[in-house]
């Protein structure tokens, strides 16, 4: 693993602002408490957590979409992309495939229309999918088909960083394991880096190379796999420990 960074946060405080009236004061809601870490080149950075810990506000805020109150949010690389835990809500019904996968590509401008096809079909085969699949809608893919394409579609535009926020959790262990295998995969063919959020322990085990443990929106303990599993610190992160045994 390099020492070179794709991402730095420091001393980030961020939140929301409630839904007050017209002529309310609009209250600030923080969730993020002076959160500070970096993810490196080449690295999977787990962050686990209970629900509600402030865990996708943070993922909110590395994508841009909530701005930080204080604090900096650092890119090394072009912004990161997502892949969602529920891959049927992110993709758009209406649209096919092959749709999906070339419609960043147009937007983007830079490639005709015959290279917007290989490249399509390119990353379908890098997510291990039939070209059969370019003509179906999601409704007609399987649930691990429709994470392969939420992961192509992420990977479309080539960013070296992307943020996973459940990606296995809607899916059967069998199936796991292979989005798991995938995203191995992919992290070497491609040099990728991944923040890969989870509530799941024994996946975090399996994946990462070092982990944050996030309570009530502050990061409490980080350190590599082994640290956090055989000698954690907190008695937080012994209590997700115990409860994920």
């Amino acid at each position: 693993m390099s020492e070179e960074l794709v991402l730095s946060l420091s001393h980030v405080y961020s939140g929301y602002s409630d839904g007050a009236g017209l002529f309310e004061r609009r209250e600030r809601q923080e969730v993020l408490h002076d959160v500070s870490f970096d993810v490196r080149h080449g690295e999977i950075l787990g962050l686990v957590g209970e629900s509600g810990t402030g865990k996708s506000t943070l993922a909110k805020t590395i994508l841009g979409m909530v701005r930080p109150d204080r604090g900096t949010v650092t890119h090394y690389t072009k912004r990161p992309q997502m892949i969602f835990q529920d891959p049927y809500s992110s993709l758009n019904p209406f649209y096919s495939v092959e749709w999906t996968l070339e419609e960043p590509l147009r937007v983007y401008g830079k490639y005709d229309k015959a290279e917007r096809k290989r490249r399509v079909r390119e990353m379908l085969e890098r997510v291990e999918l039939p070209a059969e699949c370019l003509r179906a809608k999601p409704s007609e893919l399987s649930g691990g088909q429709r994470q392969r394409v939420s992961i192509a579609a992420a990977l479309i535009r080539r960013p070296r960083f992307l943020i996973a926020d459940e990606p296995v959790s809607a899916l059967d262990v069998t199936i796991q394991a292979q989005i798991l295998d995938l995203l191995r995969s992919l992290r070497r063919e491609l040099d990728l880096s991944y923040l890969f959020i989870s509530h799941d322990l024994n996946v975090v085990y399996q994946l990462c190379d070092r982990v944050l443990v996030m309570k009530s929106g502050r990061i409490v303990e980080q350190g590599t796999v082994d640290e956090i599993f055989d000698h954690p610190r907190e008695d937080y992160t012994r209590q997700l420990l115990a409860a994920a045994e």
